[in-house]
């Protein structure tokens, strides 16, 4: 029997500096939903639990260190996942706290920006569902 998930899991950090600005990252323009801005995250590996798949992605994109007990999930959103048969369920954490300076990929570019801003930015739709989610 082949193995085929009915659902991708992934995890997004909701990070604001002491200015109250969200971070979020574009994404490159040869990938799926190119040049949006999303919540920085990825994809839930085989064994991994949410907290622990968000701890390594944001090492992996932005160079940071951040421990699971900074996480703490504040929304959800689900939708197809393009082209494939399948659902994806997208999780966003607030993230309280880390230790270095956010960098991104080469290919990537991450900004700081004010909730006003947020809201007229191209993003995913699941991104969207996220933020429409946040208190105000």
């Amino acid at each position: 029997m082949e193995n085929n998930p009915t659902s991708l899991t992934v995890v997004a950090g909701l990070m604001r500096d002491g200015q109250g600005r969200f971070l979020l990252q574009r994404r490159p323009d040869h990938k799926q939903h190119g040049g949006l801005w999303e919540f920085p995250g990825g994809k839930v590996e085989a064994g991994e639990t949410s907290q622990a798949a968000l701890v390594r992605e944001l090492n992996e994109e932005l160079r940071i260190l951040v421990r699971e007990e900074a996480l703490a999930e504040i929304a959800a959103a689900e939708g197809a996942d393009e082209g494939a048969n399948r659902a994806i369920v997208i999780k966003l954490y607030k993230v309280s706290a880390w230790v270095g300076a956010p960098r991104p990929d080469p290919d990537a570019k991450i900004g700081w920006f004010a909730a006003s801003e947020v809201s007229s930015l191209p993003m995913p739709p699941l991104d969207m569902a996220l933020l429409a989610q946040l208190p105000a």
